[in-house]
């Protein structure tokens, strides 16, 4: 049996005060919080823009043994650049500080959007610039440019551990035997993204592990999980879980559902 995880996308939400963080819990106490009472965490920031290794670093001390960080690669690789012509952003990626998480460094989440059709050559490149293990990571970091100064780039691992890998897409296009076939070819996972029926929600094992984003139940980022939802989502997990890891994320934060949400399917998976 693998293991499950289950936590949220992000933590630092100011409409969460007063409700999932109790008034007058200092800012910087919140992701210890949130740590405390979910097994993972899915940094978001790194998607918006580079993160320093002081950050990964002080994200790792705050939370205890064992716990684990997922981290959303840049936009600017899935976005901007659509994954053409990657090379150095993916350098400055890796340089950032992501390798300072240690043994709580999980899977690396790539989301594209929902123009982005499948391309096969196109993927299959961007999937073997992809490095499998930390060691690997920091072999590309140090082919990093201007944008991450040499004294905020990290470009060696502590240790040499695999890394692992989930995709996100949104176009239907994907939707096809030969996207899943290379998804399994490169052990790079297709995310379980459910988004209230906006965007396509294949259920494929690609990988050794399964990544979940619940984006809302009902309504995309807002609407939160009825407890016949929840039930529904543990006994999903479970099955995958016969097969390997499974890493489960709540990004309905619009209203303050994700951390409940979170909890609630953890004493779910924790009861049965």
């Amino acid at each position: 049996m693998g293991r499950i995880r289950v936590g949220i996308s992000g933590w630092t939400y100011r409409g969460w005060r007063g409700d999932f963080y109790p008034t007058g819990l200092v800012q910087r106490r919140e992701l210890a919080y949130a740590a405390e009472r979910m097994t993972s965490i899915e940094i978001n920031g790194s998607f918006y823009s580079l993160q320093r290794p002081t950050s990964y670093a002080a994200w790792r001390d705050q939370t205890p043994d064992g716990f684990v960080f997922a981290v959303k690669g840049g936009r600017y690789i899935t976005h901007l650049k659509r994954l053409r012509d990657v090379d150095a952003a993916l350098a400055n990626f890796f340089a950032s500080g992501v390798l300072a998480l240690g043994p709580k460094l999980g899977p690396f989440l790539w989301q594209l959007p929902e123009r982005l059709t499948f391309d096969a050559g196109l993927v299959d490149d961007f999937f073997s610039r992809l490095p499998r293990t930390t060691t690997e990571a920091a072999a590309l970091a140090a082919g990093h440019d201007e944008k991450v100064p040499e004294d905020r780039a990290l470009t060696v691992a502590d240790a040499d551990r695999p890394l692992r890998h989930a995709l996100e897409f949104r176009s239907e296009t994907w939707c096809t035997d030969e996207a899943f076939d290379l998804m399994r070819r490169h052990g790079v996972a297709c995310v379980v993204a459910d988004t209230a029926r906006r965007f396509p929600m294949p259920e494929q094992v690609t990988a050794d592990h399964v990544y979940v984003r619940l984006h809302g139940d009902t309504e995309l980022y807002a609407s939160g999980y009825s407890p016949e939802a929840l039930d529904r989502w543990a006994e999903k997990c479970r099955a995958w879980a016969e097969h390997g890891d499974v890493f489960v994320y709540f990004d309905n934060d619009a209203k303050g559902y994700a951390p409940h949400d979170a909890v609630a399917l953890l004493e779910r998976l924790r009861a049965g």
